[in-house]
């Protein structure tokens, strides 16, 4: 995607946090924009940065990983077309939580603490649909909370791939395949497990013609028996 493109109306009317606004408000909205393309794995910020900005993915995909004391990092999100990125920082201490890297060529578009507040001080539905987007990011950690807390590792890797495939997946003929590169690394981060305990059990799905991995991209073949795995509450 050029920067003419991505610099298009219709491409922030897709962006998660101004659904709903009118064509004036997203010409504010774009004037105050700084849109990038970066190509793969250009770290879009760091760790611990200041001077923040609030992010949204135009296209691609970004891995979102932070870093404990120890020097151990784990994935926390991956950020796929249309989502908001990096705006925790906006609103609690002015410092990036977590690494942002680009998983693949990217388009993204970004706005200085200052100018997003304005923009949600001139145009209220940017604020209603800020505080959706927290939510639903709310209840998901929720949820990955109380999968660390009660269930086997098994039905954690089936829920972080169904969740993959409802927000990056793409129908194929092999089945729904997951758009942006996915390391056994990433799943088992994600999953709070080891690389050992991910392979272990992702190696048996991948031979039993489950799952299949080309170019570095996971495809769920057969989505019913990920879905049982998920719902098995002895698992």
């Amino acid at each position: 995607m050029n920067m003419m493109d991505a610099n298009s109306p219709a491409n922030l009317a897709g962006l998660e946090i101004f659904h709903g606004l009118a064509p004036v408000a997203l010409e504010d909205v774009r004037a105050a924009a700084r849109f990038r393309h970066l190509p793969r794995n250009t770290r879009i910020f760091n760790q611990g940065d200041g001077r923040v900005r609030a992010h949204a993915l135009i296209d691609g995909c970004v891995r979102i990983a932070q870093s404990g004391s120890d020097g151990a990092q784990v994935v926390v999100r991956f950020i796929v077309r249309g989502e908001m990125f990096g705006t925790v920082a906006l609103f609690t201490d002015g410092f990036y939580p977590a690494d942002a890297d680009a998983l693949t060529d990217v388009s993204e578009v970004s706005w200085s603490e200052a100018d997003l507040a304005g923009l949600m001080e001139r145009h209220h539905q940017i604020s209603v649909n800020f505080i959706r987007i927290i939510g639903k990011r709310l209840q998901e950690a929720q949820n990955r909370v109380r999968e660390l807390a009660t269930q086997r590792v098994e039905r954690r890797i089936a829920h972080a791939l169904l969740r993959l495939a409802r927000r990056a997946g793409q129908r194929t003929a092999e089945g729904i395949t997951i758009e942006f590169p996915l390391r056994r690394k990433d799943i088992a981060d994600i999953c709070g497990t080891t690389l050992h305990s991910a392979s272990r059990i992702l190696t048996p799905w991948e031979k039993a013609g489950w799952l299949v991995t080309r170019d570095q991209r996971l495809t769920i073949c057969k989505m019913s028996e990920i879905e049982e795995i998920a719902e098995d509450s002895t698992a």
